[in-house]
């Protein structure tokens, strides 16, 4: 029985049993296609240092790229990071009303640490919380990842002494460029599960050219043997084994580069249209301009005559009508206006694309990006920042949340220590449930409303249909709602006292009580 077979005289039949993009595609367009199969570890490592270099440049000096940090800084984080303590109260033994107590006080402690504008929580004194999550969240987007190591400092005039120091994922490498093994990857040291034991950290030298290596490093443990963290690196890996974060220029950094130089050619050359309003074209015989242009001993000399008996024959030739001078060209030449041209020619469509295209790599919307949303309506809208908001709040959970649980973490047990803090009875201490203890989450920057009006009525409808709350409701808003509802009664009364017209919410909640009590 016969087989069929392909031009390359393999059988067919196994051919079109397997996927086709897995083979040669159709047609053998992906015949000359086989990249290696790599760890993320093996694919990044090697180049990460020129990687991290170039994405320093485009967010120097590309603005889109800068954009680009710059939203994901202002979502992810916004204006003010503050917590929302999340006592697990029940798995330690507390009494509800003693440990929501207990809840405020450590919020209120920490915000009053965290926000200090002495900066105290900062390790140089530079930044408040807040800040430290923004710087975080920046380098998350610049190299992939977010570091930071733990120091205590007594003789600061503040109440605690636990700080942040940043660092830098350009310090940490391996000691004297030694190779990669399997314990020891780009800086971290990895035992034979994949865990990080500890970082090489580059030390540094600063001279008047600026930050210069100083070929020492010091390890760094990633906690102490009772669990308190000292390093803190956040990132998101993408497969099991990675060590080290991608940035997300990876993707796009040659979009970025090539927009860049787009866009100046493009500028150049509608200044250089505009340069000139008119041009004199000369027209020579054959003998005449090879004598110019030959390169003989005479040439240069040459050219200049003809071009000094052109100047004086256009300075003599000074004919006017009505005032108005009206060139007289020597035999052979001709005048040529130019017209200055904004002329597209198709770059706005290229710039979109590419736009786009950048968007996508960094997670944001067109819109966000270009800052142009003159090409779409409400609906479109909405969904477009729907969908960003969805990427910033998951993004926010994994690197600025993370990063900001590890700190308050390591301020709650120095607090709890120290007696500064006195927690109600409970059945476990704080380092028996270190998780129970420390459980917080996070409220940054609210969702952008774009119709201010129909996004508070679906929420008023969410939470009279028992499909959301208002701590729900207000976290998205970007506030606490014990906040909101203690600021609420203040205000109340403060109406109350001084006899102003009281707000309708709270009328129809007065005449409901006042109902209800007469039933």
């Amino acid at each position: 029985m016969g087989r069929i077979i392909d031009v390359n005289g393999n059988p067919l039949a196994r051919k079109a049993s397997s996927y086709t993009h897995a083979g040669a595609g159709f047609g053998g367009q992906l015949a000359h296609w086989n990249p290696s199969l790599k760890s993320a570890d093996a694919a990044l490592l090697p180049q990460l240092d020129v990687a991290n270099a170039r994405s320093d440049d485009v967010r120097r000096n590309n603005a889109m790229a800068r954009g680009g940090v710059q939203l994901h800084i202002d979502n992810m984080v916004g204006n003010l990071f503050r917590p929302s303590y999340k006592l697990n109260w029940r798995v330690l033994g507390m009494e509800e009303t003693s440990a929501r107590a207990f809840i405020r006080e450590a919020e209120q402690a920490f915000i009053e640490y965290g926000e200090d504008p002495g900066c105290y929580i900062d390790a140089e004194r530079k930044r408040t919380f807040t800040m430290l999550c923004r710087s975080i969240t920046g380098s998350h987007v610049n190299y992939g990842e977010g570091m930071a190591c733990f120091e205590w400092a007594p003789d600061r005039p503040s109440l605690f002494n636990m700080c942040v120091k940043l660092v830098s994922p350009k310090r940490v490498s391996n000691p004297r460029s030694q190779h990669n093994t399997n314990t020891l990857r780009s800086g971290v040291a990895i035992d034979r599960h994949g865990a990080a034991q500890g970082y090489w950290v580059e030390e540094s030298d600063y001279s008047e050219y600026g930050m210069q290596p100083a070929n020492k490093w010091s390890f760094v443990q990633r906690e102490t043997a009772w669990g308190r963290t000292q390093f803190a690196h956040v990132f998101e890996p993408s497969e099991p084994g990675q060590s080290r974060g991608e940035n997300l220029f990876l993707t796009v950094m040659s979009q970025l580069h090539s927009l860049d130089k787009l866009q100046q050619t493009k500028l150049q050359n509608a200044i250089v249209n505009a340069m000139y309003a008119a041009t004199i074209e000369s027209e020579l015989d054959s003998e005449q301009a090879f004598q110019l242009i030959s390169g003989g001993k005479d040439s240069v000399k040459n050219l200049q005559n003809w071009m000094m008996q052109l100047a004086d024959y256009h300075d003599s030739a000074n004919i006017r009508m009505n005032g108005v001078k009206i060139p007289h060209l020597m035999p052979g030449e001709s005048l040529n206006l130019t017209h200055p041209s904004n002329s597209d020619n198709g770059f706005s469509d290229l710039e979109t694309s590419i736009l786009r295209y950048i968007a996508a790599g960094l997670g944001l919307s067109y819109e966000q990006l270009a800052r142009d949303f003159s090409k779409v309506n409400y609906s479109s809208a909405r969904a477009s920042i729907n969908e960003s908001h969805r990427y910033f709040m998951g993004k926010r959970k994994v690197i600025p949340s993370r990063f900001a649980s590890i700190v308050f973490a390591n301020w709650l047990e120095e607090a709890l220590h120290r007696k500064i803090l006195v927690p109600p009875k409970s059945r476990f201490n704080f380092y028996e449930r270190r998780a129970a203890w420390t459980n917080v989450a996070w409220i940054g920057q609210g969702k952008l409303a774009i119709d201010g009006l129909k996004e508070v009525k679906e929420a008023i409808l969410r939470i009279e249909g028992r499909l959301s709350t208002y701590e729900d409701e207000l976290a998205l808003m970007g506030k606490d709602y014990q906040e909101v509802f203690e600021q609420q009664y203040r205000e109340l009364q403060e109406i109350q006292r001084l006899g102003l017209p009281t707000p309708s919410w709270a009328q129809m909640g007065a005449l409901t009580q006042d109902t209800s009590t007469n039933e």
